[in-house]
Formats: C-alpha cells, structure tokens, sequence
C-alpha cells in the first residue's frame, strides 16, 4: 500500500484496476489535493500484494478493502475506483454505504444496466474468455499485456512495462485470470438473478468515451439506480487514469469539496 498527503487529511482510497496497480494513482500520490490524504492499496494478488486468499471474488476483493480501512482506523472514506477497482467500489458502496462519503467510479458500467442495454455491447467482452482460461500463460509468456496498452491507448512503452512487468510473477498472473474466471463464471449470471440495490451514496462517473472495452451507455446515468449519479464524457481511452490524470484530479476535488 502506498500513501501520501498529511495524516490527518480527509482520506480517499483509490483502487486500481486490471492490468494496472497502486501506480496508476501517481499523479495523486506525488501531489496530493490540499486537504486530501491519498491511500492506493494494490488489490489481492495485483502489484506487490501477495497471493490472494481467495479466486477474487469481487465481494471477497470489497471485504479485504473494507477490513483494510478497519484497520487503518478509517470509519468514513471518499473512494476512487477505476476499470475493476470500481466494479469492487460498488459493491462496497451499496454493501456499507455508511463507511463512503462519495465514490468517484472511472470507466466501469454501473451495476443497473439492463439487459436492453447490456446485450448489444456483450462483443466487447471478447477477450474475458482467453483471459478467463488461458490468462495466466497470456500474461506470464508473451506480449500480450504490454499489446493491450499499444491497441487500446496512447501510453508510452515505459509505462506500459511498469504494469507488464509485474506479471511475470505467476501469483500476479493467477489473480489476474481468477478475475475474470470468476465474473463469468459466476458474477455476470448472478447480477442478472439479482437486481443491484439503489445507491445512496453520491457518485460521479467520469467515463473516457475511447474506450473499446466498455460502452459509454453502460454508465448512463438514464439507467442508474441511485440518488446522486451524475456521468462526466472525456476524451481519453479506456485507461483514464494514466491519460487524463487532470480529470481524475479535478472530479476528486469536486467531490471532497460537494461532500463536505
């Protein structure tokens, strides 16, 4: 886990996502918004974490972030989560939503999203299924991570090896598929069983309209089942956060001062 800001600021818990770490929140961690103290955990089994105690489960995934601010003393937390980071956000928004003053949720659908919606765009999720099956050797043996940065954004090489690298390690590369096994496996089909509940938090989306994985109508605040849901279109591809970190910095600061 890595931090920055004053111990005493108002803390915010970024979480990263796939095929990212703790590092994609650099921007944040070397400047922190005044008033503002910056947490950036690498997820289970992501980054330098260790094995995961679980097939990361996305509630399982909530609860260890939930049982890290417990034991950091944080009762109240704004929360930051990008691609699956904020797919877990979510969870744990709608699971504890007395523990978030705010959740600012970048380039992941919504859990609302009906079928309607859902179902035209299912062709982007084409690479889950390698990724669920073969991930781990993808990721470990050849060039495929490092690819995924080349066809689907503007990062230079030396950031896309930053996160490559870490998957040669084999506990970063099961985790990695476990990921994605098990949302197919098992989470996509329960979503549909069971509707997600309504969101009393305040969320702000900020959604990179580039993106070739996710669809911008999956975040569409039409279908948003929530008090205060508010989406924000940017240019930027799918990996936001390392793109356009002066968005991500500007929503932060919008929300901490909307929330006070």
């Amino acid at each position: 886990m890595t931090e920055a800001g004053s111990p005493d600021g108002r803390p915010v818990v970024a979480l990263h996502g796939w095929p990212q770490h703790h590092w994609v929140y650099r921007d944040l961690l070397a400047d922190p918004p005044e008033g503002l103290r910056i947490i950036a955990p690498d997820l289970p089994g992501y980054g330098w974490s260790g094995p995961p105690p679980h097939r990361w489960a996305k509630d399982d995934v909530a609860a260890d972030v939930l049982a890290l601010m417990d034991a950091m003393g944080l009762e109240r937390v704004l929360l930051i989560g990008h691609d699956w980071g904020a797919f877990v956000g979510y969870r744990m928004i709608l699971t504890a939503p007395e523990r978030f003053d705010g959740f600012l949720a970048l380039n992941m659908a919504h859990p609302w999203v009906p079928p309607t919606v859902l179902l035209p765009h299912m062709w982007r999720f084409w690479y889950q299924v390698p990724m669920a099956t073969i991930g781990g050797w993808l990721q470990r043996r050849t060039k495929f991570v490092r690819r995924v940065f080349h066809r689907a954004s503007a990062l230079d090489g030396r950031t896309a090896w930053v996160y490559a690298s870490r998957f040669r390690d084999p506990v970063v590369a099961r985790a990695a598929r476990d990921t994605y096994r098990t949302f197919l496996v098992r989470e996509l089909a329960a979503g549909g069983r069971t509707p997600a509940p309504r969101a009393t938090v305040p969320i702000r989306c900020v959604f990179g309209v580039g993106d070739t994985a996710l669809h911008p109508s999956l975040a569409s605040a039409e279908t948003a089942r929530a008090d205060d849901y508010t989406v924000e279109l940017v240019e930027a591809s799918h990996f936001i956060v390392d793109e356009r970190p002066d968005k991500v910095r500007a929503a932060l600061i919008a929300l901490a001062e909307e929330t006070r």
